[in-house]
């Protein structure tokens, strides 16, 4: 049942220790103070007439530079191509803002008009008795209370209210001069047109000075490390531009057929909710929602049946996922670096900070602080909180579930990587490291013996809820084979299947290949070496040998134990393979070796020590196996299972060194 089969990585296999080194070698994150975020944010909040316009400049700086780029290529002298890209850019902003505010002055006007389908609805819903006659009921609950807040005790008249005259009616007439008028039409003006020209300079001034504000950058957080520094302002550059610049090309392709669709079915002012859906989307998640919200309550209010409201509900529900799950997919993705909890997290931040613009700058906003917290080390805490990528290594996320008891979460992030990874692939690169930071927390004294037996009795439960996965795994081995025999027989020239032929490519074709051995008519006997965790390393080995064929069964290690061990009925048996996640177990492995042999002298017998620093020296292997006379050392799964299923004969006991007597003792012996 040999199987050619990729070992995974496209370099030399991890050594074990450096897994435990990297789990335990991380520097702890360092969190800021509750000062300083407080202070920051105060600062943000109240200085957001200063801090709004030039986050806006930055990111349009971002956005509008591959542009400034491009035209220098062309040869285009470079403050010509900055004033032409910043004038093309804001004459489309300045476009879009025109358009948006003519039909909201439309909108306005015609407000009265859907008033009355409005009341319409309202009372057909209250004739239905719509929620058991719940409208009407909060509607005389209302009324009741404003009647109740606007009635006052009766008094008795005095006598000037019995004498009190009509009101006479008069007409204040305001005779403001043209100075005043002048100054209230423009007035309200003056605050967003100062803005827009403030962050116009500064976008001019950014991009005419990039490369200086770069290299002062560099010299103020990263002089010491310009490799970091520079790959930081590449990828903020990239990532935050290709985003920008990405975006507007699906929002576009969105809006398109929005203010289309609802053109076509009658909705007031079909550009405006276009030109909405656009900007709105720029907030992942929540942006089409809310740019759908407005719509919707048209579509209730100028038709007076339902219809209209359900077909503008499915123009945007059809749209949205056509435009999610497959235009952006096909231009780019969703790379912005950022969790999905932590753009609703930011949208709701940001809105708070700075209103609706900080709703639309929210997630370019949050994947620069994510870009700074990944290659600045005081900033980390940013890239923990807010980043998408995996904050703990495979092999610590797994012992993390094994630890607080729950094997079927662990069953499914196993179930995930066996997608890409073969069985022993899992057990050898992520399962047993996890194991082996259980024994070094049990050799720490930090493990209760309960907690020992959980997470020794929840890895049962992983591999034994992987048992399908392995059966599968088998099956799949045994057609590839009985394929491959079919293609020989006929004589066909086909390739030979490839290592990882029935799995997805991880790094690329260099990957070293690694050729797990037939394991058909072979049984063995695999066992913990020293306690319940060694034992579910043992039931891993045992499981992947199962997938080679061989006839595997497995021990405790109380089966083992001096007062048991002659109690083995080792007569079918043709291998033994003993596991320990302590290195400092040679002593007891070799007085296993040499029962175990002794029982049964034709026995193969193997010790693998998990723990072991490295899995591929083979050398150290030799000489250790020499020393505890076995007939083979391994240090991970694959020369575990090599040597397991190798043809091999077995290694004759040697005669144990007997101690030598006293020289007392011999003289006593002459004498006599």
């Amino acid at each position: 049942m040999a199987a050619s089969r990729r070992n995974g990585t496209g370099v030399p296999e991890p050594r074990l220790e450096s897994l435990l080194a990297a789990s335990r070698g991380h520097p702890r994150t360092v969190l800021p103070t509750v000062a300083s975020v407080v202070t920051t944010v105060a600062a943000l909040y109240f200085g957001r007439e200063v801090f709004l316009p030039i986050a806006v400049a930055l990111l349009l700086t971002f956005a509008i530079a591959p542009f400034v780029s491009w035209l220098k290529r062309l040869g285009v002298p470079r403050i010509a191509a900055v004033i032409a890209s910043v004038a093309g850019a804001f004459a489309a902003l300045s476009l879009f803002s025109f358009v948006v505010a003519t039909q909201v002055s439309d909108l306005a006007q015609n407000i009265p008009v859907y008033q009355i389908n409005i009341l319409s609805k309202v009372r057909a819903l209250k004739e239905n008795g719509f929620g058991g006659g719940i409208v009407s009921r909060l509607s005389g609950v209302i009324e009741r209370v404003g009647q109740e807040i606007d009635r006052q005790e009766p008094q008795l008249p005095s006598a000037a209210q019995q004498t009190r005259r009509d009101p006479i009616p008069v007409e204040v007439v305001s005779h403001e001069k043209p100075l005043e008028v002048l100054q209230n039409v423009i007035g309200p003006l003056v605050s967003p047109l100062s803005s827009t020209g403030l962050v116009i300079i500064v976008v001019i001034f950014m991009l005419m000075e990039r490369e200086d504000l770069r290299d002062r950058f560099i010299r103020l957080v990263g002089y010491g490390d310009l490799h970091r520094t520079t790959q930081a302002l590449q990828d903020a550059g990239k990532r935050v531009g290709q985003y920008l610049l990405m975006q507007l090309v699906v929002n576009g392709i969105y809006a398109v057929p929005i203010t289309v669709g609802l053109w076509v079915l009658g909705i007031p002012n079909a550009p405006l909710w276009g030109l909405l859906a656009l900007a709105l989307r720029f907030v992942p998640y929540i942006g089409p929602i809310i740019g759908a919200l407005l719509p919707l309550f048209l579509a209730l209010a100028v038709a007076p049946g339902w219809s209209l409201l359900a077909w503008t509900a499915a123009l945007f529900i059809i749209v949205e996922l056509i435009t999610s799950n497959v235009i952006e997919p096909w231009l780019y993705g969703s790379r912005t670096g950022l969790s999905p909890l932590a753009i609703i997290v930011a949208a709701i931040f940001w809105t708070w900070l700075w209103g609706p613009i900080g709703l639309v700058l929210s997630t370019p906003l949050t994947v620069c602080l994510v870009v700074l917290g990944r290659h600045v080390p005081q900033f980390e805490f940013l890239d923990v909180l807010f980043g998408n990528e995996p904050v703990l290594e495979p092999h610590a996320r797994l012992y993390q579930r094994l630890l607080a008891g729950d094997p079927d979460e662990a069953t499914d992030h196993a179930e995930e990587m066996l997608e890409e990874k073969y069985l022993f692939q899992f057990y050898d690169q992520v399962a047993i490291p996890a194991l082996l930071l259980g024994e070094q927390d049990r050799g720490r004294g930090v493990m209760a013996d309960d907690q020992l037996r959980q997470v020794a009795g929840s890895a049962m439960t992983l591999v034994a809820n992987l048992d399908d996965s392995a059966q599968q795994e088998a099956e799949d081995d045994e057609a590839d084979q009985a394929a491959a025999a079919v293609e020989k027989a006929t004589d066909k020239k086909a390739p030979e299947k490839k290592a990882g032929d029935g799995k997805p490519a991880e790094a690329g074709a260099d990957e070293e290949e690694v050729d797990l051995p037939d394991g058909s008519g072979v049984s063995v006997v695999c066992a913990g070496g020293g306690g319940e965790l060694d034992d579910a390393a043992a039931a891993m080995l045992a499981q992947v040998l199962d997938v080679q064929g061989a006839k595997a069964t497995r021990a405790g290690f109380t089966d083992f134990e001096p007062s048991a061990i002659g109690r083995l009925d080792l007569a079918a048996v043709d291998v033994v393979v003993i596991g320990f996640l302590n290195r400092q177990s040679t002593q007891h492995a070799r007085f296993m070796v040499r029962r175990l042999k002794r029982i049964k002298p034709a026995l193969r017998v193997g010790i693998v020590f998990w723990s072991e620093v490295g899995n591929g020296d083979t050398e150290a292997a030799a000489e250790l196996a020499g020393t505890l006379n076995a007939d083979f050392v391994a240090f991970g799964m694959v020369d575990a299972v090599t040597g397991a299923l190798s043809k091999k004969p077995a290694v004759a006991l040697k005669p144990a060194n007997r101690r030598r007597q006293p020289a007392r003792r011999k003289q006593l012996q002459a004498a006599q």
